[in-house]
């Protein structure tokens, strides 16, 4: 069988999110065959996503249909060149945001670096709440970066996540009172200057609102998409509006919106409670014609796995851990269709 042969084949794999076959979609790179074996290299951008493991699976199933053993890579072109990326061996590089504080932010980012790599992705995690860094409590990190003669910092891991805060570098009670410039070049050097490695995910954890961080992050990297989380009330959601209207001024894909906080289920008499308020994050979402990436309960494991140092998407036999699994596949899926549409 031939190169040729092989393409007719892999139209009979749909992508389950652009609506048309991969040859069609421009999604096969390259194909050779030697033997028995077809070496194929997909432009599938999101490793461990549910959709492009579906796709990938599709393809060794229509060839082995067909006696051939399909030997996959995965690769999308990019527009920069290694030199002129600042993370050039960061996949993906997903930003976690909120219009206003108080909406567990923060718990959301943690949850879904955590549940990437429980997915199997390299996953980096990068706190960049320069003014109220929180992540290493919420991940119980007890070590700091380790220096190298070349004055780089080897982040410390946990969960199977390369974690960098501000948190390591200052003393624990001291407020970090900086101006705009500052932020910027403490930012820019903690991503320069942390031997990051290869990376899947980098999830950066941004301050709530519009500030300093948010701007040097959008003009510094190239930020793949945007997760926007809002509770349900009417509050939080005018404040995610403000966030989501930055991310467009910017050019920057928005991968969908999460709301936390949207009911509590009382574990005495088992009936919910809307505390603030139902479905308003879905709403918000279907108006601004966004994707919802799903809910997350009120759930008091959630603060305690976040004081203790244990995010509950790792908890296998939690209904809420389940919300967060599947809010983190829903994320990788997002950034899979936004990195595949790149090759129409």
């Amino acid at each position: 069988m031939d190169e040729s042969a092989v393409r007719d084949l892999l139209r009979r794999v749909e992508d389950p999110d652009l609506g048309d076959d991969i040859v069609s979609l421009n999604l096969v790179n390259d194909v050779s065959v030697e033997g028995d074996t077809a070496d194929i290299s997909l432009a599938l951008g999101a490793p461990y996503s549910p959709h492009e493991t579906q796709i990938a699976n599709r393809v060794r199933a229509v060839l082995a249909d067909e006696g051939l053993e399909a030997n996959l890579t995965a690769n999308v072109d990019d527009d920069l060149s290694a030199d002129e990326q600042i993370l050039p061996n960061v996949e993906n590089i997903i930003a976690v945001a909120s219009g206003k504080g108080g909406v567990g932010k923060s718990t959301v980012a943690v949850n879904i670096a955590a549940g990437l790599s429980q997915l199997g992705a390299r996953v980096g995690l990068f706190d960049a709440d320069v003014y109220g860094p929180n992540v290493p409590r919420m991940v119980d990190a007890d070590e700091v970066p380790r220096a190298t003669e070349d004055d780089t910092m080897i982040p410390p891991e946990k969960f199977g996540v390369k974690l960098m805060s501000m948190a390591f570098l200052v003393g624990e009670d001291d407020p970090v009172i900086w101006r705009g410039p500052m932020v910027h070049k403490v930012l820019t050097q903690l991503w320069e200057d942390v031997e990051w490695g290869h990376l899947d995910y980098m999830v950066v954890d941004l301050p709530p609102g519009t500030g300093d961080a948010q701007l040097t992050l959008l003009q510094s990297v190239p930020v793949t998409g945007a997760v926007v989380v809002t509770t349900p009330q009417a509050v939080a959601i005018d404040d995610a509006r403000k966030g989501l209207r930055m991310f467009g001024r910017h050019d920057t894909n928005v991968l969908g919106i999460a709301e936390n906080m949207s009911t509590f289920r009382c574990p005495d008499c088992g009936n919910e409670h809307d505390i603030f308020g139902r479905g308003g994050g879905a709403k918000f979402a279907e108006d601004n014609d966004m994707p919802f990436l799903g809910s997350i309960p009120i759930d008091p494991s959630v603060r305690t796995g976040g004081d203790e140092g244990k995010p509950i998407v790792l908890d296998e036999d939690s209904e809420t851990g389940d919300a967060f699994r599947v809010l983190t596949e829903n994320v990788a899926n997002n950034v899979g269709i936004i990195k595949r549409r790149t090759q129409q």
